[in-house]
């Protein structure tokens, strides 16, 4: 039986590759720069399923891949996907959640433990030789045990985020979420609480929303200016649910007292940009999922929805928009 075509356009350990090959005819792109986007269209014109860490799917891709009927990403967000275009060209979508939730929960911490206890700047401060007897008072970060954390968007990653902060850290839990979460509630003790309570009743405001039209620019100067003047506002879901100006003013003024950030508006930071220049701020290059053990299980997630679409079932992951 003739396999079908694939196209993969990032490395991939040798166990997806092998899984991959075992039921398809791979052709994947083995260069270091991103696939440039004529010649990913002339590698897509005979291919069936499209494995990509993040391409952006629309129209002009799907005219020049008339073969394609899946697309499964690296990756829980799925705002790369024109989903009105797939569905016009009858290509569904798939994605790998689950599998990176408590690593992506791990890493929230250390942006809330980062930023409170000044760790980056405390390490240059260190580095630099300014260190000195009877300079405590200079050092002082605030405490994460017993405070209150407010999570924007309790998912799977907001509930494991939750567990952290109610059973490890003793903090206080307020959520704000499209429909309220009783389990998580009667675990961590969690308060259902609208958006502009859970900003105002505060310590850290953790961002953990997928981008949507709903929650683009979610949180802007209003928002920050409802904040406590000692809250860290941490971002792990994607930059475009912030107003980033409107954070950069919060930070420079003091309408709030730092934050942490894993994602931005514009990726990498253009070098001239202000949150570079600001000493309150502790900022991360994407790295939410980025472990070794993680990304190898979203590879071989994002295969077997891949394959799985390809002979006729129903993918692990899905993207909610196709389901039928």
């Amino acid at each position: 039986m003739l396999k079908p075509t694939i196209f993969v356009d990032l490395d991939l350990p040798k166990a997806v590759l092998n899984y991959l090959a075992e039921h398809c005819s791979v052709d994947a792109w083995t260069e270091e720069d991103t696939v440039p986007r004529e010649e990913l269209h002339t590698r897509l014109a005979p291919a069936e399923g499209y494995l990509t860490g993040g391409r952006r799917i629309d129209e002009s891709l799907l005219e020049a891949a008339p073969n394609l009927k899946v697309v499964s990403s690296v990756s829980v967000g799925y705002n790369h996907f024109d989903i009105d275009a797939m569905k016009r060209h009858d290509v569904t979508g798939t994605h790998t959640p689950e599998v990176l939730d408590e690593t992506v929960a791990d890493l929230v911490f250390a942006l809330m433990l980062g930023s409170a206890r000044r760790v980056a700047e405390l390490d240059q401060y260190v580095r630099d030789g300014r260190w000195k007897r009877g300079d405590d008072g200079v050092l002082f970060g605030l405490d994460v045990h017993h405070a209150t954390v407010g999570i924007i968007g309790m998912g799977r990653i907001g509930e494991a985020v939750a567990r952290r902060a109610a059973h490890g850290f003793g903090m206080k839990v307020n959520y704000h979420n499209r429909s309220r979460k009783p389990e998580a509630e009667a675990k961590y003790g969690a308060s259902y609480m609208e958006l502009d309570e859970l900003l105002a009743a505060s310590d850290f405001v953790v961002m953990l929303t997928p981008l949507t039209n709903e929650t683009k620019s979610l949180i802007g100067r209003r928002e920050f200016r409802l904040m406590k003047s000692s809250a860290i506002f941490i971002n792990a879901s994607r930059g475009a649910t912030v107003d980033e100006p409107a954070l950069i003013e919060a930070l420079q003024d003091g309408t709030i007292h730092a934050a942490g950030l894993d994602v931005f508006q514009q990726e990498p930071l253009p070098a001239d940009h202000p949150l570079l220049t600001l000493p309150n701020v502790l900022l991360l290059p994407h790295i939410g999922s980025a472990t070794e053990k993680t990304r190898d299980a979203m590879a071989m997630l994002a295969a077997r929805n891949l394959v799985a679409v390809l002979q006729g079932e129903e993918p692990p992951h899905r993207v909610p928009e196709f389901k039928v």
